[in-house]
């Protein structure tokens, strides 16, 4: 059994910053991704960050609302995974998921990429 735990939510107000965490636990196994995903209030859930591990270096994906704001890394032998977040606005508030994929298939921006998905951890930013 895989798992994946997030850690690093809480309350800040706008402007400010966050970094979470994502550690994989359980029986071994390699990812080829891993990825942030979040659903806030009455929305649907939204791609956030993902990385593709590469040899030659790794690939950062982001979403529009978070570009230049949030930065994704990670440890591919550790399969974690860090979303720093800065400059957080109160449309950042949600919870967010980390997620992992052992094969890429349908691309790193899609949910059914994925095939575990940590339990959330929740952000709130107030203005």
């Amino acid at each position: 059994q895989v798992q994946l735990v997030e850690s690093g939510g809480g309350l800040v107000q706008a402007g400010g910053s966050l970094r979470l965490s994502c550690a994989a636990s359980g029986r071994t196994f390699s990812t080829s991704a891993m990825g942030w995903f979040r659903q806030g209030p009455g929305k649907e859930r939204e791609f956030v960050a993902a990385i593709k591990w590469r040899r030659s270096g790794d690939n950062l994906y982001y979403g529009d609302s978070v570009k230049g704001r949030f930065t994704i890394s990670g440890d591919n032998a550790k399969n974690t995974v860090y979303l720093q977040m800065n400059s957080l606005k109160p449309e950042d508030t949600a919870v967010y998921y980390c997620a992992a994929s052992s094969t890429l298939r349908v691309g790193v921006r899609k949910n059914d990429e994925y095939d575990y998905w940590g339990q959330g951890t929740r952000v709130t930013v107030s203005s």
